[in-house]
C-alpha cells in the first residue's frame, strides 16, 4: 500500500509542468484513491452518453473552474461532491500532478485525493452512468498500457490507452493515470 505521507510530500515537492492558460477554461478532477482489503484503489466514472464532451468515456471526477471556486483545489473537490456524492470534508488532497490540455479547450489540474471507501456514493445521474475501481498495481503492467498517434487539427498527438477488463481508459484521463502511475512507482 501507499504511504500516504510520503505520497504527498512528494507530490508536493516535485516540479510541475504547467501551460500557458491564455484562451483556455480551467478546470480540475480528482485522482480519487483509498484502499480496500490491505490494496490501493482508484475509482473511475463512467460518463452519461447524452453529454457533450467526453460522453461515455471513463473519467477521474472533475469539471470547470466555478467563480464560486477559491481555487482549483476546490473545483476538484465540488466536482466530485456533486458527481458522487462524496463530502469534500471526507476527502484528503494529498498533492497535484502536472497540468494538462484537453483538445475541448479546457486547462486541466490533477489533484490526487483520498476518500472513503465508495460504498455509499450518490451518483449524479445526469452526468455519471456508474463507476468502477481498480486496483492501483494493475496499472503498473506495461501490458495494459499502450500509445497510439492520432491526429487532431492537423496534428499528431499520442494517445495513451489503458485497459481494465471491459473498460478502456483513454485519452486525458489516461495520460493522468499515467502521470500517477510513473509518480507513485517507488512508493509502495
Amino acid at each position: 500500500m501507499l504511504d500516504r505521507n510520503r505520497l504527498a510530500s512528494h507530490l508536493q515537492a516535485f516540479p510541475k509542468q504547467t501551460i500557458p492558460t491564455d484562451a483556455l477554461r480551467p478546470a480540475a478532477v480528482l485522482v480519487p484513491l483509498y484502499q480496500r482489503d490491505g490494496r490501493d484503489y482508484l475509482l473511475f466514472t463512467e460518463r452519461t452518453a447524452h453529454l457533450e464532451h467526453h460522453a461515455g468515456e471513463i473519467s477521474f471526477p472533475g469539471g470547470g473552474h466555478d467563480t464560486d471556486d477559491a481555487d482549483l483545489s476546490a473545483t476538484a473537490l465540488r466536482e466530485t461532491e456533486e458527481e458522487l456524492g462524496i463530502a469534500q470534508a471526507q476527502i484528503e488532497v494529498l498533492g497535484r500532478l502536472d497540468d494538462f490540455y484537453s483538445i475541448h479547450g479546457y486547462h486541466v489540474v490533477p489533484f490526487v485525493g483520498t476518500i472513503p471507501r465508495p460504498d455509499n456514493l450518490q451518483l449524479d445521474p445526469f452526468e455519471i452512468a456508474g463507476v468502477f475501481e481498480a486496483p492501483l498495481d494493475h496499472f503498473r503492467d506495461p501490458a495494459i498500457h499502450r500509445v497510439e498517434d492520432w491526429q487532431h487539427l492537423g496534428r499528431t498527438h499520442p494517445v495513451d490507452f489503458y485497459q481494465y477488463k471491459q473498460h478502456v481508459i483513454w485519452g486525458l484521463t489516461a495520460a493522468i493515470l499515467r502521470q500517477f502511475v510513473e509518480e507513485t512507482a517507488g512508493f509502495k
